[in-house]
């Protein structure tokens, strides 16, 4: 598939977005406020533009709703933990600019790291991408592309200078064919691939999930870029869950194992993405684990089992409030 021609004057590139928030930032979040006001904090002091914040709180019992709230913060809610997937979806509808961004709540932005991926879309002069920083985290947990450096595991024992003068120094090139966090796209790619996809709530397995979405509607960039540099406290919010069999509930719904997707097609867009096609074929290994796995219980019951009842969990617009101010039309005469 050809990538799409540079354009001058397109319309993430327009000399007005300056003037207004660039992104639209997605950040759910299920009782973690302390890691929250920080994350929010630091896109507010560190970023080179005006960004649009949006929050989905999860529950909020532990004053997250009400700070939300204090600070004047678009959001949606829960009155439960409705996962991952759903809590995106919920709160990308309120999103208003060209470029949605999802951010864990337990990331701290250094400065510029938005400048960096303006930089980069300014140079791709494309949409169908897909961007994500340079992220540093406190422990190893033996992924490469992530740079290690332990400047605090909480809050309480954060080291924001050291943070900084050390993310200042770092020296780390793009990397491509590499998809990790956070996740910055087009908000009409978001709305093509359909945002995230429910069946996989909580949320294990569902960003990749989302980048065989992306692929399918034509995205072949998917660059890590250097200069921007996030921090990640890895608190394991998902250890408070229990988990969905995401690597399963992805082979049986692709066909094709997230290890082979990952080897076949996205590393594979280092190069020259041309030839490789549109839709993913299996090997032989991913359809015999596919006819095995169908033997098991079938992913949805993985649903039942971590919330069998979903809805009561949400909130859901009164349609006579929704339309109190809109005038009716006089239909007499």
């Amino acid at each position: 598939m050809p990538v799409p021609p540079a354009r001058s004057g397109a319309p993430f590139l327009n000399d007005d977005h300056y003037s207004r928030a660039m992104f639209s930032i997605l950040i759910p979040t299920w009782n973690n406020l302390p890691y929250l006001k920080l994350c929010i904090d630091s896109i507010r002091r560190h970023s080179a533009f005006e960004h649009e914040i949006l929050v989905h709180v999860n529950d909020g019992s532990d004053g997250t709703l009400e700070w939300v709230r204090s600070e004047g913060i678009r959001h949606t809610w829960s009155k439960g933990n409705v996962g991952v997937c759903i809590a995106l979806n919920d709160v990308a509808r309120l999103a208003t600019r060209d470029w949605i961004l999802f951010m864990n709540d337990d990331m701290f932005c250094t400065p510029d790291w938005d400048r960096a991926f303006d930089d980069t879309l300014r140079e791709l002069g494309h949409s169908a991408v897909y961007l994500s920083s340079q992220i540093i985290e406190p422990t190893d947990t033996g992924n490469s592309v992530v740079t290690v450096a332990d400047f605090g595991t909480s809050p309480e024992t954060f080291d924001e200078a050291g943070l900084l003068a050390f993310a200042a120094k770092m020296d780390t090139a793009d990397r491509d064919g590499l998809a990790m966090q956070p996740t910055l796209v087009s908000r009409e790619l978001w709305h093509r691939a359909g945002g995230y996809s429910i069946e996989f709530g909580p949320g294990m397995s569902s960003d990749d999930d989302f980048l065989m979405k992306l692929w399918l509607v034509g995205c072949r960039v998917f660059r890590s870029v250097g200069m921007s540099r996030i921090y990640h406290f890895s608190c394991r919010t998902t250890g408070r869950i229990r988990r969905n069999r995401g690597g399963r509930e992805f082979l049986m719904k692709w066909g094709v194992t997230q290890r082979d997707f990952k080897r076949n097609y996205l590393e594979r867009t280092k190069g020259n993405a041309a030839g490789l096609p549109n839709v993913p074929r299996p090997d032989f290994v991913s359809r015999l684990k596919r006819v095995f796995y169908a033997f098991g219980l079938y992913p949805t019951e993985d649903l039942e089992g971590w919330e069998p009842d979903l809805p009561a969990q949400l909130e859901f617009m009164d349609p006579a409030t929704a339309f109190r101010d809109v005038p009716r039309r006089d239909r007499r005469g």
